[in-house]
């Protein structure tokens, strides 16, 4: 994606105007500034109105001004520092209310990974969870938060799951040395890319598994050894990982398999219902007149 807006960029420069040549001179030394300004705040800084801006952005192949902030946009994807970011959200928000600002930038994050994943891949992948003897869960660092809690309800509902959080080769493989072509491999991954899970991803399809990314973009390192990839938006630029996209997918992926697993599932929490009841699990509170039972935390 780096070398292909360049690339864009060189082969079209003959025809651009002056105005446009202003604008790609500036992406090409700035594009880390120039990837989360609008096309009127990109305008004003080089000095054309916003029309050239959505313009330059058509003459080099994009389908409107939102694909070449995106292009630039996957040219930092792993290249922002913490202080970076601040410096991005705090400009982004101004004096604007922090609430809103942040809840509706999630609120689009949805929007977009509605808009973007893929239904068949999805449905793929549910297939793949239901039929699997063994699924294997990967994600480190801020991902792993994801990965422990979507490996927590998978395993609640089949009992197979091995959930894979460390980045440490030896760790890593001796949880899933044992991997064969009749298990899955999800692999969550979200920048900044965790290298030891491209690893693991590329160990599990050498042997056969069905391999599942969950990542922001076509061009992240898991993908490279994926069956089925499903994308999330998450925010690059965002003071902290901003996760709430992935979060809403693998809620989905949950719900999906509940709704093709039904009666098992349902059977499956009644006995664990009468388990939590055998064990005290739920108990009366003595504090409580209408002695109503409550579940221990």
């Amino acid at each position: 994606m780096v070398s292909n807006l360049l690339v864009r960029i060189d082969l079209s420069r003959k025809s651009f105007s002056k105005g446009q040549r202003r604008i790609a001179d500036y992406i090409e030394e700035h594009y880390d500034a120039a990837a989360f300004m609008t096309a009127a705040k990109l305008g004003e800084v080089v000095g054309v109105s916003e029309s050239t801006v959505v313009r330059f952005a058509t003459q080099i192949g994009y389908d409107g001004f939102p694909y070449l902030q995106k292009a630039m946009q996957e040219m930092i994807r792993d290249k922002l520092t913490s202080i970076q970011r601040i410096e991005v959200t705090t400009g982004r928000i101004g004096d604007a209310d922090v609430v809103e600002s942040v809840l509706n930038q999630d609120i689009d994050k949805i929007r977009r990974t509605i808009d973007e994943v893929s239904r068949e891949d999805f449905k793929k992948t549910v297939r793949a969870i239901i039929n699997a003897r063994n699924i294997y869960v990967f994600g480190v660092k801020s991902s792993s938060y994801i990965a422990n809690f979507f490996a927590y309800y998978l395993d609640l509902i089949f009992g197979n799951v091995h959930i894979l959080n460390s980045t440490s080769k030896t760790t890593t493989y001796e949880k899933l040395f044992r991997i064969t072509d009749r298990d899955v491999m999800i692999g969550i991954s979200f920048p900044r890319y965790s290298s030891m899970a491209v690893d693991a991803m590329s160990f599990a399809h050498d042997r056969g598994a069905e391999v599942v990314a969950i990542t922001d973009s076509m061009v992240a390192p898991v993908v490279r050894d994926a069956d089925e990839v499903l994308l999330a938006r998450s925010d690059i630029a965002s003071v902290v990982d901003t996760l709430v996209a992935p979060l809403s997918l693998i809620n989905a992926l949950l719900v999906a398999i509940v709704i093709e697993r039904k009666d098992d599932i349902k059977k499956t929490f009644t006995d664990l219902e009468e388990v939590w009841k055998e064990q005290n699990v739920y108990a009366v509170n003595q504090n409580d007149p209408d002695q109503k039972e409550h579940r221990y935390d």
